[in-house]
């Protein structure tokens, strides 16, 4: 399926510079991934908000960013992030950034963003977390053993809260139902 069967025209604004891919988000309604390549910066970042935008404008209220394929975001495609948070949380959406490179994580947290934003690392679990199912299981959580998802040391965490891995010293925050984040 293309990106213009999933959303009407989305490709209609395109840059080469960022390459995005749709899918729709099995078992959510209104969920779409958008796979990023390329960067977002000054020059490109209105042009990704326009495509974004009509993507929400659609009907697409649950969104996951799949940052993985990126090289650069400057704060104004930061700031475009933010935007695409705030009108989704005024319609009851939400957003995910997964697979965020550490070099572009450095960005938000150096910014003050990345306590803003839902990240996570693995597809699967993002998906979960749209659809309330964020621990499935035994409903044993702790002690939840997990690779760092910057420097993949194995961690342990006997409980919920937030500590620094004793590898690359990343902040890192365990919830309550065993959910790992950066920051």
């Amino acid at each position: 399926m293309t990106n213009n069967e999933i959303v009407h025209g989305f490709d209609n604004e395109k840059d080469d510079s960022l390459k995005i891919d749709l899918k729709r988000m099995d078992g959510v309604e209104n969920g779409l991934i958008l796979t990023l390549s390329g960067y977002i910066d000054t020059y490109n970042s209105t042009s990704f908000q326009k495509r974004v935008s009509h993507a929400i404008e659609s009907g697409f209220t649950k969104l996951i960013f799949d940052c993985g394929g990126l090289n650069y975001v400057s704060s104004t495609g930061i700031g475009s992030f933010t935007m695409f948070l705030k009108t989704l949380r005024a319609i009851n959406g939400n957003l995910v950034l997964l697979t965020v490179p550490p070099k572009i994580y450095d960005v938000f947290q150096l910014l003050g963003f990345s306590q803003f934003f839902n990240i996570r690392e693995d597809l699967e679990d993002a998906v979960n977390y749209f659809k309330g199912e964020e621990q499935p299981g035994n409903g044993v959580i702790f002690p939840k053993i997990f690779d760092c998802p910057i420097c993949g040391k194995k961690l342990k965490a006997v409980k919920a809260g937030r500590f620094r891995c004793s590898e690359c010293k990343t902040i890192l925050a365990v919830d309550d139902t065993g959910q790992i984040f950066l920051g």
